[in-house]
């Protein structure tokens, strides 16, 4: 069966705004206090959609559980939150997106693994209001796990196959198959190349935001994800 979509919900980090040179810049603060040398960019940014446990990855070889993880966690939180929109924004193309997304009748959201906190207070830094946002501690299990979605969905009064997620992060087309909600995956995006943004089965692969709405007017139905009892 197929339907036509009547909202989009999406990733926040590297999928509708730019997070990645803010966080960059966060993570080799930290380093210099730690007296290291600052991480390249391009070296960072494939990471940033795995937040500060993916950074500290990459910027300290810690994970959690490893002695010290949690205080360098509260001191790059501290960091990034002081500078939080210095060099932020949404990607090119969002703006005429959003609008035209509104223009159409269609709702959207965001739905980020980002600590609410930080989430609530970037977009206000960036003057962005969303008609929903779900943070990553606003339930008790996060993506890839569905109730993100299935919750966002139900904030709009919409059912989870009436909605479309984008994201940059396998885990969020993972989620999305969950939700039995259609995905996008987003190529503009950090993607951390564990895997192939190809190999994800979202049902399908945009190249950059102007590419959603070109979907949405080529496309006039969309395929309901089922669970097998339906």
């Amino acid at each position: 069966m197929r339907h036509n979509p009547r909202g989009i919900l999406f990733d926040l980090d590297g999928t509708l705004i730019d997070t990645a040179p803010d966080m960059a810049l966060a993570l080799n603060r930290l380093r210099l206090e730690c007296n290291l040398a600052p991480l390249p960019f391009e070296h960072i940014r494939p990471h940033v959609s795995n937040g500060a446990r993916g950074l500290l990855e990459i910027g300290f070889g810690l994970s959690p559980g490893h002695t010290g993880f949690e205080h360098l966690r509260d001191r790059f939180l501290q960091l990034y939150r002081q500078d939080i929109a210095n060099a932020s924004g949404l990607f090119a193309g969002f703006p005429s997106v959003l609008n035209a997304l509104t223009e159409r009748g269609l709702t959207w959201g965001i739905v980020t693994n980002k600590p609410g906190f930080l989430t609530r207070l970037l977009l206000q830094e960036l003057n962005i209001t969303a008609p929903v946002v779900v943070a990553g501690d606003d339930l008790p299990r996060r993506k890839p796990f569905p109730d993100q979605l299935i919750y966002a969905a139900g904030r709009l009064r919409l059912r989870p196959q009436e909605l479309i997620y984008v994201g940059d992060h396998e885990r969020d087309i993972q989620a999305s198959h969950a939700a039995y909600m259609p995905s996008a995956a987003a190529r503009w995006g950090y993607l951390d190349g564990e895997r192939p943004i190809e190999d994800w089965r979202a049902d399908i692969i945009l190249d950059q935001p102007t590419d959603l709405l070109t979907w949405l007017e080529t496309s006039t139905t969309f395929p309901i994800r089922r669970n097998n009892t339906a």
